[in-house]
């Protein structure tokens, strides 16, 4: 019997399990329909979802429908901005609203939904684009039912972002992480709602910022009337930041706009309420703080919110006499007066005004006081405050929880009082801006954990009625010192409106160190377990970006600048920093024996940095420059064997290391025009060239002068191109010309005229026996040579074989035709001379034998080797 109840029980459960995986699949699609159509009675917006789906195991034993990607895009006059976007909708329900006909609304009983936008925006005729309801002026039928109805006991809603835009304004509040869940029976006209929220808020107006990320968290009973749609505070309890607060009254939503009475206050007065407003990224915890005096905030908001009006508001932030002292840190912060007042008594919004009466403190002895009063806000803000005292800035951690990996030094003292308006100064009216006042800093220390240090002995900061002078600033760090006076023309345009900060600014050093200025980063240290079995790694160096606020112009001179391993010397010039391009004028150094200008500019607007630069070399050491200099080194590889002194103009384009900010030499193209100036070569010391000389017998290359010869060349793509120039080398001249890769790939063609008296001793002496005017002839012997290979592995190639060749047969056939000249001549004379006497004959043929014996001689001179004289015996007595 036990084992057929337990059989029929197992049957049963695989039929519900069955049905539980089967079920979906037959109402997919009815529930798809009924979602469709639901959308589309009620919406005229463009809507989409990837796909819906049934589930009886997320919520069982209710069914739970879920919408994938939802989105909800507007038409005219918002058309393509996305209103809602979902990344899941769940819809639960019971059961048997999946049984329901298809005249029959489905009740919906709970709503969850993850990783959503929800973008409001009104447009400057101050129309909504979330109001996307069908506008339906016919009658409904009775008959016809909703496809689906709200009985809702629960919503959630979890990772959203809520933003609202008015472009009449330029409001913005940006509502983000936001996490929000409601329990509470719908299906009633009233109910109490209990909520539980957080989020973080963010408020601008125009371009300033009034709130930033502001956690904010709100746990709240609500009485809700859904017919009169008023929502009342019951049971609360809210945190700004940690500052706590409590509401009471209601917000109630009417045809004009919503209507607002409401109250709200701190529920203690203790000044820790005060530490509570501050973000707990810059704070700590408040647990054994110990505080004295009292800390309040209190205020209403009473009226109507509509698109002209705002409730009536009052909030008073007050403490007097207060103190707080954090658990081990040995100084309190005492004399604390707070009195702030932010009211509007109209309803229009431009009437707010912000009152700080008064803000002082007191650490040790150094007292600071503040004060400012702001109205107009929404229009023209009208701004006055002023700012008085001196804070040593070596207490301030030693009296709040600063997180600074080394402490901070110095002695800040502030003297100032401003008066201006917002329209002044978006529009640079700096006549109407009154300032008055110094700040001032002495003996200020930063270190920034990574072994730099910075020393500012004195900086003083002087307010003008329309600029701010930097008198002075006098800082060392590392081996460098600086001191830089300048002036600030647009100081509160970049401070409250985002302007470019414009200034004029002049720097002087004895010597400035450029490393001292780069930024390090270190990978953080390995622990024990991780240092026997990963690599130490190193972090990625950020980009270096020209700051795309700055527009300004610093002229510098400095005695001696140390740039990687060079020294530079009187170094003076001008940059122009704008559109995040720095702009070199008029750019002087002495280095390498020489001078250097340059001009040029360097920008780093594009994802890649770029660079454009001339410079013109004046006298500087050949050695020196083309060995030290790596870019010159890849241009010139030979250069580096010349002893001397060099002019030279180059220009030069391509493309920097996003961190380093040095020359991609892949990227760089240009070109290069240079003058010798009482230069030797040192062949010894060069690969290629002593390949060359023992290759070229006719030429020492040690001995080659070198002045005042020109060269051009030009390069692109790693490759250089050297247009060809000619040298002399005693009365032999030499044309040189070919390219060379910086991968040190080379193909050179020297192209010599060598008179034939430098091509070995038999043509000398042949040469020896010529007129001056047959000699001349053969001065100017073409020799080629090719140099291919690599600088450190050359392969040299001349045709000198082939031109002694010519050259013999050259000869050789010069002396055989003056001989046969010769001989023909004698010839004739012969035969003219008949009537001569047998004995002239007889002396006729000795001579044209002695002839012909001459003639063989020569011949056998140009083709043979000459046989070593035979030592003559010395006469015997």
């Amino acid at each position: 019997m036990l084992k057929k109840i337990l059989k029929i029980v197992g049957i049963v459960l695989l039929l519900l399990t069955i049905s539980l995986f089967a079920i979906p699949y037959f109402f997919k699609d009815q529930i798809k329909a009924k979602i469709t159509e639901a959308i589309n009675e009620k919406v005229d917006a463009k809507v989409s979802f990837a796909d819906a789906d049934l589930s009886l195991f997320k919520n069982f034993p209710k069914a739970t429908v879920t919408l994938d990607k939802l989105l909800i895009i507007n038409k005219a006059p918002f058309e393509g901005d996305t209103l809602v976007s979902l990344g899941e909708l769940n819809l639960k329900m019971s059961i048997k609203e999946l049984f329901k006909g298809k005249e029959e609304a489905m009740e919906i009983e709970g709503i969850t939904s993850k990783n959503g936008f929800i973008n409001i925006i009104f447009n400057k005729d101050g129309i909504g684009n979330f109001d996307i309801a069908l506008k339906d002026n016919k009658p409904k039928e009775d008959t016809k039912s909703e496809p689906m109805s709200l009985k809702i006991q629960k919503y959630q809603i979890e990772n959203f972002k809520f933003q609202y835009f008015d472009e009449a304004s330029q409001m913005r509040m940006v509502i983000d992480s936001l996490n929000h869940e409601g329990t509470g029976d719908f299906s009633g006209s009233k109910l109490d709602l209990d909520t539980k929220s957080t989020a973080k808020v963010s408020f601008d107006m125009g371009k300033i910022n009034y709130m930033k990320n502001i956690a904010l968290s709100l746990d709240a009973v609500l009485g809700i009337d859904l017919e009169k749609s008023k929502y009342t505070f019951k049971e609360n309890k809210a945190l700004i930041n940690q500052l706590p607060l409590e509401f009471d009254g209601f917000i109630q939503m009417v045809d004009a706009g919503q209507v607002y009475d409401l109250k709200f206050k701190t529920p203690t007065s203790s000044f820790k309420n005060f530490l509570g407003l501050i973000p707990a990224a810059y704070s700590s915890s408040l647990e054994g703080v110990k505080t004295t005096g009292d800390f309040t905030v209190n205020g209403f908001a009473k009226g109507m919110l509509t698109d002209t009006t705002i409730p009536k508001f009052n909030i008073a932030i007050a403490s007097n006499n207060g103190s707080f002292q954090y658990p081990n840190l040995p100084k309190s912060v005492q004399s604390i007066v707070i009195d702030t007042k932010i009211v509007n008594e109209t309803g229009i919004m431009n009437d707010t005004y912000v009152n700080l009466d008064k803000l002082s403190f007191r650490i040790d002895q150094d007292v600071f006081d503040a004060k400012a009063n702001i109205k107009n806000i929404s229009t023209n803000a009208l701004v006055d405050a002023a700012l008085k005292g001196t804070i040593n800035l070596a207490n301030l951690s030693k009296a709040y929880p600063i997180k600074l990996d080394k402490p901070l030094t110095g002695i800040l003292k502030a003297n100032v009082t401003t008066k201006f308006d917002m329209a002044s100064v978006e529009k640079s009216q700096y006549q109407n801006i009154n300032n008055a006042g110094t700040i001032g800093l002495t003996g200020f220390n930063y270190d920034d954990g990574n072994g730099k240090n910075m020393t500012i002995s004195n900086a003083l900061v002087q307010f003008n009625p329309s600029q701010v002078h930097l008198k002075q600033f006098n800082a060392k760090t590392g081996k460098s010192d600086l001191s830089v006076t300048g002036v600030l023309d647009n100081f509160y345009g970049f401070m409250f409106r985002k302007q470019e900060l414009k200034g004029n600014f002049n720097l002087s050093s004895n010597q400035l160190a450029v490393s001292d200025f780069m930024t390090t980063s270190t990978a953080p240290a390995a622990t024990a377990a991780t240092t026997e079995t990963k690599p130490a790694q190193s972090k990625k160096s950020e980009p270096l970006k020209i700051p795309a606020f700055l527009n300004c112009t610093l002229t510098a001179k400095a005695n001696t600048v140390l740039y990687d391993n060079l020294t530079l010397k009187d170094v003076s010039g001008k940059m122009i920093i704008k559109d995040e391009k720095v702009t070199l004028e008029n750019v002087k150094t002495s280095i390498f024996g020489g001078n250097i200008g340059a001009s040029g500019s360097v920008s780093t607007k594009g994802k890649t940095p770029i660079f454009d630069m001339n410079l013109n070399l004046n006298q500087v050491d050949i050695q020196q420059s083309f060995t030290q200099l790596d870019m010159l080194k890849k241009i010139a590889p030979i250069a580096g064997i010349i002893n001397g002194k060099i002019n030279t103009a180059i220009k030069l384009n391509g493309n920097l290391d996003a961190a380093e900010m040095t020359p991609d030499l892949k990227s760089i193209s240009g070109d290069l025009i240079g003058q010798l100036l009482s230069t030797t070569v040192n062949a010894n010391n060069s690969t290629l060239l002593k390949a060359l000389n023992s290759n070229l017998k006719f030429i020492d290359l040690n001995k080659v002068n070198l002045n005042d010869i020109k060269a051009a060349l030009t390069f692109k793509d790693g490759k250089v191109n050297v247009k060809p120039f000619d040298i002399k080398y005693q009365d032999i001249k030499a044309t040189i010309g070919g390219t060379h890769g910086f991968d040190q790939s080379m193909d050179y063609n020297i192209k010599f005229n060598v008179p034939a008296k430098y091509l070995g001793k038999e043509a000398n002496a042949f040469i020896a026996k010529m007129s001056p005017a047959d000699a001349a002839k053969f001065d100017n012997i073409p020799i080629n040579a090719l140099m291919t290979g690599s600088f450190s592995n050359p392969k040299i190639s001349t045709d000198m074989k082939a031109a002694m060749t010519n050259l013999t047969m050259q000869l050789a056939k010069q002396q055989s035709d003056k001989l046969l000249k010769k001989g023909t001549s004698e010839l004739d004379k012969l035969l003219n001379s008949s009537k001569k006497t047998d004995a002239d004959t007889t002396k006729t043929s000795a001579q044209k034998e002695d002839i012909k014996k001459k003639a063989g001689d020569l011949i056998n001179g140009l083709f043979k080797k000459k046989k070593t004289a035979e030592p003559t015996e010395p006469a015997k007595p």
